[in-house]
Parts: structure tokens; C-alpha cells; sequence
């Protein structure tokens, strides 16, 4: 990777008038904004469609994309929603996203526009559907929960279904052949959309990094059509789940709750799961950031029903195993290892085995001068970040720090205040050695806590922040003058 810089915004965080950011001409406009700010990248969260708490890490699949996002403008630009109709969808600009209103009005809309697709279109659907085999799955995944009022697939009433036998699924195929055929379409309108974005940001000299999260989540199409990947029982439920030791997120630890891969099946296999979650994620993305690194090395495995993650264990993880399939494979990918939390040895030999780059988080940089985050105890080749989507912005860290780290953050960074400690907190990530450097772009607005992404451990709140206008390209000047000057600007 070479010297550069991007910013760190999801897509569901762009403005719109429609609720939520999407693949629209907000996202393309932002693209112009990075490419006048002399920024190489534009890091997003994960683009699935979500589940439970809106978080795009509980995903109902590893690879379909999230209808939310869909630009509503451009479906009626193909004559598949009428101008009344777009305009009875947008609402008054706010910086929170309204997810129940969303998830109540939207799919109406898109069943609308799918009712107005034309038939000879069918065939590119049909090539669509045969080159992304998952699609059939997943489009009857989300039929069937639809049908069942949204109940979670191993409570579905019909036991062969829930098991994934060949002859349930194909008379369920049939018999909501109507709304499998639906959310097919979606599936096809998003990724043509998104191939669409992904060539303008790329012609402007900007990157996009994307999130691999670690783990999927039990109620997705994933698990429920590919049980042998995981540790689940006879009856689809999860022995032993995911989440992380207390640290310095919670006291209790993280319960996330997602099921644990069966490593030896997976490994006897040659990781084809892995091969193919991988490959799609690169129709996506040209770097893919590796979440929950540490899990890869070894794993915290909590048995089913605790009540919270202190009652876990460590287990060992697929290691280099898994990481040279991937490596060897994909050699194209560039990968990030989001090598964050509590860190072992085995983790550490992992990382440098595999030669991917680390992440240093500075917010967590200020304990002291032999911090390894800081910048002069930086590696050449890792990524510097102020903070990620699980960090407070840049204000609102200083604000909640503790008076001592406040006072070595301001003697560090040669910083008389909080806007002075926002802004040479900046500088250096931009001076530092990484390789790249990412800020949110709330950092560079001199945003607080009301623009906090997610505040891990707490179930409720979190994604909702958006702009309600794009940054003004007097920034963008800013930036890239700073960018300039630390040799990683673009061209």
C-alpha cells in the first residue's frame, strides 16, 4: 500500500432526501469531494442488509446488499416509480436515520417498482441470478420471512424447511415464487447500482476499503442454508457463541450472540465458504478490512444461553490455514487487519506472518509515552486511524477523556485546548509513518458525540447518524492542503 489518505463515512451516512444514504448522486458527489480532498480511499461499514438493531454486523447474508440503499432516483429515471411517488418518499432532512419508518414504507415502494419491470429485462436477471449462485437462497430466505411475519428461520413450522432439505425448498420456491422473483430483483438493481458507483469513485483515483466482519449472524441465510460451516445442534441453535472477554468497551464483555464456525469442517472443505464470502466481498471493494483479526489466531467462545461474554473461553483460531487460502487466492486484495482489543502473542505472530497490515487507533494513543498507538511507536506499512466506526469522534473522545490523558494529549500533540487537540490530532495521523491514514469524516467537521457511530456493547442507538448536507469543498481544500503536505496526496 502506498503512502495515502481517505476518510471513514458509511453509505447509510451520506444525505439524502429519502431517509438514509444511498448509491445515488450524494455518493458520487462525495466521491468528488475525496478526490478534491487528495484522498486515495473511502473506507465504508459493511453494506449487507441488517437485522437485528440495524447494525450492518448482524447481516441476513454475507453477500446480498442492502435494499435500503438502492437509489430510489435512478429507478425512476428507468420508469419504475413515478416523480409523485419519489416524492411521497422523502422526508425533512434530520441526522438520524428512522429506521422503523424505513423498514415500514420502503419495501412497498420497491414492490412498486417491481411491479413496472419489464419483462425482457428477465433474461439479465436470469444472468444475473446464474453468476451469483447465493442469490437463490437468500431471495428465498427473505420470502419465507416474510411469509412467516419475519420470524428467525429455526422457528419456522415446517422442520425439512428449517433444515434445508432439497424438496422443502424447492416446493417453497414454488410456492412464493412471486416474492422470491422480487427480492431477486432487488438483489440485481443493488449491485447493478452499486458496479455503477463503484466505477465513478474509481475513475476519480479513489479506493474503497469495506469491512469482512468476522462472524454472520444465526437468523441469515447463511447459516440456514449452509449449517455444516458452523457449531449448531440438531435443531439449527448455536452450542457455543461469539464475543469478546471484558476490556475496555465493557466491564461484562461483548455477548454477541453469533454462531461459531465449525474450523474442522471448514478446513476439510479447503475453506470454499471462506473462498467464495471472500470473492464477493471483492465485487465490492478493492481493500477488505479483516474485522475481529484476533479471532483468526484465537477465538472467545462462550457457551449458548450465558448471560453474559465473562463466562467464556479462548479456543484456537484457523491461523494461517485459513489466511494463506485467502492470500493465495485473492492475491489482488489488499487486506487490513483490524488487529484491535486484547491482544496476545498469537496474535501478534499471526499478523506478522501473514505480512497484513495492523491498525493504530491515536484516541487510544495517549496512556503514555511508550503507548505502542502513538505516532513515533508506530510501524512503517500499518494504517493510522483517529478512530473507527466504534470510537467516539475526535471531539468527543478529548471531551470524555480522563484529566490525565487530556494533559498528555495536549503535551503531545502541542495542543493548548479541545479544537487545538482535534486538530493536531489530525496532523498526526497525517505525519505518521502508516502507510495510510483514515479519519472519520466527522473529525475533520469538528463533530462531538451526537455523531458517534456505534458505542459497542449497547444494543440500542447506534447507526443512525447521518450528514444532512454534503461537506463544503472549502474542506475539501483544507484537507488536501494537509494531505499535501505529509506526502499523501493523491494525484
Amino acid at each position: 500500500m502506498e503512502r495515502s489518505a481517505g476518510i471513514l463515512l458509511p453509505i447509510f451516512s451520506l444525505p439524502s432526501p429519502y431517509g438514509i444514504g444511498t448509491l445515488g448522486r450524494e455518493a458520487r458527489a462525495f466521491a468528488d469531494f475525496l478526490a478534491a480532498a487528495g484522498q486515495r480511499w473511502w473506507q465504508i461499514l459493511p453494506v449487507g442488509p441488517t437485522g437485528a438493531g440495524d447494525s450492518p454486523y448482524t447481516s441476513e447474508s454475507t453477500f446480498a446488499g442492502n435494499a435500503l440503499f438502492l437509489d430510489l432516483e435512478q429507478l425512476a429515471a428507468e420508469g419504475l416509480l413515478t416523480q409523485a411517488e419519489l416524492e411521497g418518499a422523502r422526508v425533512a432532512p434530520s441526522d438520524t436515520i428512522d429506521y422503523a419508518a424505513l423498514h415500514r414504507d420502503r419495501d412497498a415502494l420497491l414492490r412498486l417498482a417491481f411491479s413496472r419491470a419489464s419483462g425482457q429485462a428477465a433474461q439479465v436477471v436470469r444472468e444475473f441470478t446464474d453468476g451469483n449462485p447465493w442469490v437463490k437462497n437468500y431471495a428465498l430466505y427473505r420470502a419465507i420471512k416474510t411469509h412467516f411475519d419475519q420470524t428467525a428461520w429455526f422457528q419456522w413450522p415446517d422442520e425439512a424447511l428449517r433444515r434445508h432439505e432439497a424438496a422443502a425448498v424447492e416446493r417453497w420456491a414454488v410456492r412464493l415464487a412471486e416474492d422470491v422473483a422480487f427480492h431477486t430483483w432487488v438483489q440485481y438493481w443493488f449491485f447493478r447500482q452499486w458496479e455503477s458507483l463503484k466505477t465513478y469513485v474509481n475513475d476519480r483515483g479513489v479506493k474503497l476499503i469495506g469491512d469482512l466482519p468476522i462472524y454472520v449472524s444465526l437468523d441469515s441465510a447463511d447459516v440456514w442454508s449452509e449449517r455444516r460451516e458452523f457449531l449448531l445442534d440438531a435443531q439449527g441453535r448455536p452450542t457455543k457463541v461469539a464475543g469478546v472477554p471484558p476490556d475496555y468497551f465493557s466491564a461484562d464483555g461483548q455477548l454477541w450472540g453469533n454462531p461459531l464456525y465449525d474450523w474442522n469442517a471448514q478446513k476439510a472443505d479447503g475453506f470454499g465458504w471462506w473462498i467464495r464470502r471472500v470473492e464477493g466481498a471483492s465485487r465490492l471493494f478493492d481493500a477488505i478490512r479483516l474485522d475481529h483479526f484476533r479471532a483468526f489466531a484465537s477465538y472467545w467462545a462462550v457457551p449458548a444461553g450465558a448471560g453474559t461474554a465473562k463466562v467464556g473461553h479462548w479456543e484456537v483460531g484457523p491461523g494461517m490455514d485459513l489466511l494463506r487460502v485467502l492470500t493465495n487466492w485473492f492475491p489482488h486484495i489488499t487486506y487490513i487487519a483490524e488487529d484491535l482489543g486484547i491482544l496476545t502473542d498469537d496474535v501478534h505472530r499471526l499478523r506478522e506472518e501473514s505480512g497484513l497490515p495492523g491498525m493504530k487507533v491515536l484516541e487510544f494513543a495517549f496512556s503514555g509515552p511508550d503507548n505502542a498507538y502513538l505516532p513515533h511507536n508506530q510501524q512503517a506499512g500499518c494504517v493510522c486511524y483517529t478512530g473507527t466506526h466504534d470510537n467516539d469522534t475526535a471531539a468527543g473522545w478529548y471531551a470524555g477523556a480522563g484529566e490525565a490523558e487530556q494533559a498528555f494529549a495536549r503535551q503531545y500533540l502541542g495542543a493548548e485546548d479541545a479544537e487545538g487537540v482535534r486538530k493536531a490530532l489530525l496532523r498526526a495521523g497525517q505525519g505518521s509513518v502508516a502507510a495510510l491514514f483514515v479519519a472519520q469524516l466527522q473529525d475533520y467537521l469538528g463533530l462531538g458525540s451526537e455523531a458517534r457511530i456505534n458505542v459497542p456493547g449497547v444494543a440500542e442507538g447506534n447507526w443512525r447518524w447521518r450528514l444532512t448536507e454534503l461537506p463544503p469543498m472549502a474542506l475539501a481544500s483544507e484537507i488536501r492542503q494537509l494531505t499535501y503536505t505529509y506526502g499523501r496526496c493523491g494525484a
